[in-house]
């Protein structure tokens, strides 16, 4: 299953100018009110980043029909969990606790590929830049296990399973569950206060902002109990953008780690990773992008991040129909929005 593009369903028709390159422009509040009623959208999280700092973060709409979104929404945001943990472990190689190109055989071997000599090859570069070989989720592949399609760092396929793999890696190196890695290294140092990686006494449904389907009819809450590296993370719109700001302050990260992270680094030319991001580079301005999305029943969010103008905007969507309202959101704030997006194709 290959998923080089998180930006290929927001294509389509321009309705909003562009702007200038300083600047993160999104519509007013009756705007977004009037997009939201058009697409069947109920609540809506936007942050945005100007010169390295958050700018603005709100949200509008409901939780749920009838129950008005509150700022301190909480939303589900798929695989912008992946980004949380990737740079966690970009900030521990930065600071010399963990090996990017160390296989991680070392610490762990999952049962599963334990008789393929080429669990030996895997290494932490090849997850962060979706090269392990495996599918997305082992359940997808025809043997219903984990399997390697090919050798790590040959090809490029994205894996949600290659970001598990590297959980339990750095759990049986660092002796923590990843959560409380991820508190140590980031969340704290980040005053990241309201973002959780499963349900406890913290997550509550009075600020929850409920998937919903294209009907919107709200889907089932998923009050998953364990954490996952690559999914079902759960956070505030001015965590997640505070968060971002903090990706472009290159915070705890050394000079090295950062080239790596922004360096499309498969051989695959249609694959557009760096290290933990889709990677856009030559855009208007001499500007480049790191880009990534998530996508979940019921749920559509995305984060871009312009380190040469010092610009981010962060996406929550609470719904299926949540991209094309995204789509037109990206055109009206960004300048180089109808660029980006025709160069995902």
């Amino acid at each position: 299953m290959r998923r080089f593009y998180f930006l290929l369903l927001l294509l389509g028709p321009a309705i909003f100018p562009v702007v200038g390159q300083s600047v993160v422009n999104v519509p007013n509040d009756t705007v977004l009110t009037a997009l939201m009623q058009k697409y069947k959208v109920l609540a809506l999280g936007i942050g945005t980043i100007e010169n390295d700092e958050l700018k603005n973060a709100k949200v509008l709409g409901e939780l749920k029909s009838g129950t008005p979104a509150p700022i301190n929404a909480i939303f589900q945001v798929a695989s912008l969990t992946k980004p949380i943990v990737e740079m966690t472990t970009l900030r521990l190689v930065s600071k010399g606790l963990w090996l990017l190109d160390e296989p991680l055989s070392k610490y762990w071997i999952d049962p599963d590929v334990k008789n393929d000599p080429r669990n030996k090859l895997l290494t932490t570069r090849h997850v962060l830049s979706h090269q392990t070989g495996f599918v997305n989720w082992r359940w997808l592949h025809s043997t219903g296990k984990l399997a390697f399609d090919f050798e790590p760092g040959t090809k490029t396929q994205y894996s949600g399973e290659g970001l598990e793999y590297l959980k339990h890696a750095l759990e049986a190196k660092f002796k923590m569950p990843l959560a409380a890695i991820v508190d140590k290294y980031l969340f704290k140092p980040d005053g990241m206060k309201d973002t959780h990686f499963f349900w406890d006494d913290s997550v509550t449904t009075d600020r929850y902002a409920i998937p919903h389907n294209k009907e919107i009819e709200p889907y089932e809450i998923r009050k998953n109990k364990e954490t996952s590296a690559a999914d079902l993370l759960m956070t505030t719109i001015s965590d997640y953008t505070t968060f971002g700001v903090n990706v472009l302050k290159k915070k705890e990260l050394s000079d090295k780690i950062w080239q790596d992270m922004i360096h499309i680094q498969s051989k695959d030319p249609d694959a557009k990773f760096g290290l933990g991001w889709e990677v856009f580079n030559h855009l208007k301005g001499n500007e480049f992008a790191l880009v990534h999305g998530g996508s979940d029943p019921g749920v559509r969010t995305i984060i871009i991040l312009l380190p040469g103008s010092k610009r981010g905007l962060v996406l929550f969507t609470n719904s299926d129909n949540g991209m094309p309202l995204i789509k037109d959101i990206i055109r009206a704030a960004l300048d180089i929005g109808e660029e980006l997006l025709e160069r995902a194709k």
